[in-house]
C-alpha cells in the first residue's frame, strides 16, 4: 500500500527539475531516476522494453543542440557525465513510468510529481483569470489614467513571469576565446 500523506521531498525541489522544452513541461530521465531511486540506465532500459507505452507526446529524446544547451544550464555535475541525450518525459509519460517501474519509491514519487503538475496548471489558470480582469479594467481607463495603466502593465508582467517556466535558450560561452 502506498502512503499518500507527507511528500517525500519538498515540492520546490521537484519544481526545479521541471523544464520547458519544445513548449512542453518535462522532466529528464536522470532526474526521474534519481527521484525514483534507480539508475538512469535501468529507467531507460525499462522504457525501451515498453516503448509502445511512450508515444511522442509522452516522451522524446533531446536533440544534440537541446542537449548542449541543457548541459550549460544544469550546473551540477552528474557522476560519470552523460553519454547519451536524455529522454524528456511529459506529465503523461511520467504517469506511464509508474507502470514500468514498480518499486514503492517510484510509485510514491509519481503521485507527488503528478500533484505538482496539477498545482502548476491550477496556478496558471488562476493567473490567466487575473490577467483577463486586469486587461478588462485597463480597457476602461481614460487618457488621464496613465499611471494606472503603467501599474496594470507591471502587474501583468509580474504574473506572467511567475507562471513561465525557465525555457532552454542558447547561451554564450563564458571565458577567454582566441
Amino acid at each position: 500500500m502506498v502512503k499518500l500523506g507527507k511528500p517525500i521531498i519538498p515540492d520546490e525541489v521537484l519544481v526545479s527539475k521541471i523544464f520547458l522544452i519544445r513548449a512542453q513541461k518535462v522532466m529528464l530521465d536522470f532526474h526521474l531516476a534519481e527521484l525514483y531511486g534507480v539508475q538512469t540506465k535501468v529507467l531507460k532500459q525499462a522504457v525501451r522494453r515498453n516503448i509502445d507505452r511512450f508515444p511522442a507526446d509522452f516522451m522524446f529524446e533531446l536533440s544534440d543542440k537541446e542537449f548542449e544547451t541543457l548541459r550549460s544550464q544544469i550546473v551540477t555535475s552528474i557522476k560519470g557525465g552523460i553519454r547519451y541525450s536524455p529522454m524528456a518525459f511529459t506529465e503523461h509519460g511520467i504517469l506511464m513510468l509508474s507502470s514500468v517501474l514498480r518499486n514503492t519509491t517510484a510509485i510514491e514519487m509519481n503521485i507527488q510529481i503528478v500533484r505538482i503538475f496539477v498545482k502548476m496548471r491550477q496556478m496558471l489558470s488562476n493567473h490567466r483569470e487575473i490577467i483577463a480582469k486586469i486587461t478588462q479594467m485597463e480597457s476602461k481607463l481614460t487618457s488621464h489614467d496613465v499611471q494606472l495603466s503603467k501599474l496594470f502593465e507591471a502587474l501583468k508582467e509580474l504574473l506572467l513571469d511567475k507562471i513561465s517556466m525557465p525555457a532552454i535558450r542558447e547561451r554564450k560561452p563564458i571565458g577567454f576565446r582566441k
